[in-house]
C-alpha cells in the first residue's frame, strides 16, 4: 500500500482508485503493475507471492518499476532472484575511483613511452594545478565550463537523449549576453548580471528546442539536428562577427570590449574585499552560478514530478507511455532545460573573462561535458567533481607542458582520452566483476 499511494501521488493520481486490486478501473496501468510486484501478486489468477508477468514494453526493462516501487516496498522479488545483494555505495563510489586508477596507469604507460617518469609528470600535473592558490582558481575556471555542460548533457542523458550541441547553444546563449552587455553600459552591475543569466538560459534553450521539437514531432534524431546546428551557430557567429558586430577599425573578429560595470565580478576581488588574498585567476561569479544550477537540477530530476517522468522515459520509453506520460512533451522540455544550462556557460567566458563576444569562445566545452556527464554518472554532484578533474587537467596539462617538453598538449589530450575511455566506455567491463564481489547476503522474504 506504500508504494501504491507513493506512485500515485507522483503521477497525481488518487490513492484510493489503487487500491482496488487487479480488476479496477485504475487509470494508470502502471500502478496496478508496481503494486503487484511490491504485494508479491494477487489474488484470482496468481497464486499468492508470485509477480504476474509484465504488461507488454515492461518484460525486458523492470528498471522502470523499480523507480516506483523501490527495494525496501519489494524485499520479496530481490530475495527470489538472489540470496545476495549488491551494496549501494560500491557503483557511484567505488567504481569511478577504480576506473580513474586504470585510467592513470594507463596513462603512466604512454608517458613511459615517451621517455619521461610518470611519477613526476603526476607530480609536475597535480602541482600545476593545486598547487598554489592562483593553480586552483585556474582550475576551477575551467571546470565551471565544464559544470553547465556536463550538467546540460546529463539531464538530456536521463531521458534517453543525447545532446551533443551544447558547443551551438552555449553560442547562441553568449550573443545574448554580448548584446545586453553592448547596450546596457550604464545599467547597475546587479541588473545586468540577472539579465544576463536570463538571456543566456533562453538562447540556449531556444536554440536546442528546435531539435528537440523536430525529434518529437517528426521523428528526427536529436543527435544529428544538435550536430547540424552546432554548425549553424558557427557559421551565424562568424558572419555576425565578421560583418556586423565587429569593433570598427580592426581585423579581429570581435566585438569591442564591454563596459567594466557589466562585467562577473571576479572571486579573487571578492575575496579581497572580505580580507582574503586568495590569488588572481581568471575565476569569477559563472562558478556560483554554476553549483547553484547543479542544485536545481537535482531538485528538479529527483524531487519533481517532471523529473519522474523524464527519468521514466529515459528508462523505458513503452512503460511511459503505458503509465500515461508524453513522450513527445517531455522530450522537448527535456532538451530545452539542456540547452539553457549549456546556454549558461557563456557567462564565464563572455561575461566574466573575455569581456566581448569573439570567435570559438566555448573552446570545445560542450563536448567536453559528455565525459563530465559520464564519469559523474549523470548526477549533479559527480559531475562537478568530474568537472573539477578535467579542469585540473587542462590547467596541469599546460604547467607540465612546460616542465616536460616531450609531454605536448597533445599528450595530455590522450590521457582526457584514455579518461573517458576507461570511464565512460568500459564501465560496465568492471561493474559486473564489482557488483558479484561487494554483494552481501538477503534475508529471505516473509510469505
Amino acid at each position: 500500500m506504500i508504494a501504491i499511494g507513493r506512485l500515485c501521488a507522483q503521477v497525481g493520481r488518487g490513492p484510493g482508485r489503487a487500491a482496488r486490486g487487479a480488476h479496477d478501473r485504475l487509470r494508470h496501468p502502471l500502478a496496478r503493475f508496481a503494486a503487484l510486484r511490491a504485494a508479491g501478486g494477487t489474488r484470482g489468477s496468481h497464486s499468492a507471492g508470485r509477480v504476474p508477468p509484465a504488461p507488454p514494453g515492461l518484460a525486458h526493462d523492470r528498471r522502470i518499476v523499480d523507480i516506483v516501487a523501490g527495494p525496501r516496498d519489494n524485499p520479496g522479488v530481490n530475495a527470489s532472484d538472489s540470496r545476495r545483494a549488491p551494496l549501494g555505495w560500491v557503483a557511484p563510489a567505488l567504481l569511478p575511483a577504480i576506473n580513474l586508477g586504470l585510467a592513470l596507469l594507463l596513462s603512466a604507460v604512454v608517458v613511459l613511452l615517451v621517455g619521461e617518469s610518470p611519477t613526476q609528470a603526476l607530480r609536475l600535473l597535480a602541482g600545476g594545478a593545486f598547487g598554489n592558490a592562483e593553480a586552483i582558481g585556474y582550475t576551477l575556471y575551467y571546470a565551471t565550463n565544464f559544470v553547465f555542460t556536463g550538467l546540460a548533457v546529463a539531464v538530456a542523458f536521463h531521458g534517453g537523449l543525447f545532446n551533443i550541441g551544447a558547443e551551438g547553444q552555449a553560442y547562441i546563449g553568449g550573443l545574448g549576453v554580448a548584446l545586453l552587455c553592448l547596450g546596457a553600459g550604464g545599467w547597475p552591475t546587479a541588473l545586468v548580471v540577472a539579465g544576463a543569466v536570463g538571456l543566456a538560459a533562453v538562447g540556449g534553450a531556444a536554440w536546442a528546442f528546435i531539435p528537440a521539437w523536430l525529434q518529437a514531432r517528426r521523428g528526427s534524431h536529436v543527435v544529428i539536428t544538435t550536430i547540424m546546428f552546432n554548425f549553424i551557430a558557427s557559421a551565424l557567429m562568424t558572419h555576425l562577427l565578421v560583418n556586423v558586430l565587429i569593433k570598427p577599425g580592426q581585423q579581429s573578429p570581435e566585438t569591442r570590449e564591454f563596459a567594466p560595470s557589466t562585467w562577473l565580478p571576479q572571486l579573487h576581488d571578492v575575496a579581497r574585499a572580505m580580507g582574503w588574498d586568495i590569488g588572481r585567476s581568471p575565476l569569477n561569479l559563472s562558478l556560483l552560478v554554476a553549483l547553484a544550477a547543479g542544485g536545481l537540477v537535482w531538485l528538479y530530476l529527483w524531487h519533481t514530478r517532471w523529473g519522474y517522468e523524464l527519468r521514466a522515459l529515459g528508462h523505458n520509453e513503452t512503460a511511459a507511455v503505458y503509465g500515461g506520460i508524453v513522450p513527445a512533451r517531455t522530450v522537448i522540455v527535456a532538451m530545452s532545460i539542456s540547452g539553457a544550462l549549456a546556454g549558461l556557460m557563456s557567462l564565464n567566458e563572455v561575461m566574466g573573462v573575455q569581456h566581448r563576444l569573439l570567435l570559438n569562445f566555448p573552446g570545445g566545452a560542450g563536448y567536453v561535458g559528455i565525459a563530465v556527464a559520464l564519469m559523474g554518472r549523470n548526477h549533479p554532484v559527480g559531475i562537478v567533481v568530474a568537472a573539477v578533474l578535467f579542469g585540473a587537467l587542462y590547467q596541469g596539462g599546460s604547467e607540465l607542458s612546460f616542465d616536460m617538453p616531450k609531454l605536448t598538449r597533445d599528450m595530455v589530450v590522450v590521457i582526457q582520452g584514455l579518461i573517458i575511455l576507461v570511464c565512460g566506455a568500459l564501465e560496465h567491463a568492471l561493474r559486473a566483476p564489482l557488483d558479484a564481489l561487494f554483494r552481501r547476503p538477503t534475508q529471505e522474504a516473509t510469505p
